[in-house]
């Protein structure tokens, strides 16, 4: 299969921080607490994105846009996807401005966008948004799995890794979609092209 315009890599930590995997839980249960907090965010960031596209594509013009998507959109979504990977334990950070080799977040903007294709997005990515939801049932109990796994011997099997990684990855290939980078649909699958990690990135450009 060929690799897709937007590309999400991790490889997993030999050992991982206990403290860090007990905040996680802890910030999970608390947003579970505050009554669906998780779906709202949810949500919010897949209706906010191609709007926020729209504007940014309604100011700048699709030329500018892309060409000036690696300091913008593309950044904001390294954040997001670096975010998600931190929650399913994919990496033991938080993404910042460093260069981080564990997890990578990297995007080829093709087409023209406009944005009327950008609103239109909500729409077409509905089926990946409802495929995802219910994957994501299946990604937490497993995600809960590692995060004692983990606790009881600081790593987890490959195979839940792996699951993970192409969860986390499905929802970076949609994220850009729906950010009208990348101008083909994202395809349904946890994984395209090769797993192998590339080459790092300059400082600030990796999550």
């Amino acid at each position: 299969m060929e690799t897709y315009g937007a590309t999400f890599e991790a490889s997993q930590p030999a050992h991982y921080d206990r403290v860090q995997v007990a905040l996680r839980i802890a910030i999970v249960i608390v947003l579970s607490v505050l009554g669906g907090a998780l779906g709202w965010i949810h949500g919010i960031m897949y209706l906010g994105v191609p709007v926020l596209a729209a504007v940014l594509i309604s100011q700048k013009g699709p030329e500018r846009y892309i060409a000036e998507s690696e300091t913008t959109m593309t950044k904001w979504l390294r954040y997001i996807i670096g975010a998600y990977a931190y929650l399913c334990l994919l990496s033991d950070r938080l993404p910042d401005e460093s260069a981080q080799q564990a997890v990578r977040f990297d995007v080829t903007p093709t087409g023209t966008p406009s944005v009327g294709q950008a609103l239109l997005r909500i729409i077409l990515a509905i089926p990946h948004i409802i495929i995802l939801a219910l994957l994501g049932i299946v990604a937490g109990l497993l995600t809960l799995i590692a995060a004692i796994m983990v606790l009881v011997q600081e790593k987890y099997p490959e195979g839940i890794y792996a699951f993970l990684r192409g969860y986390v990855r499905w929802h970076a290939r949609l994220l850009a979609y729906m950010a009208s980078l990348v101008d083909e649909y994202p395809p349904f699958a946890f994984d395209t092209g090769n797993d192998a990690m590339p080459p790092a990135l300059p400082a600030g450009d990796a999550i």
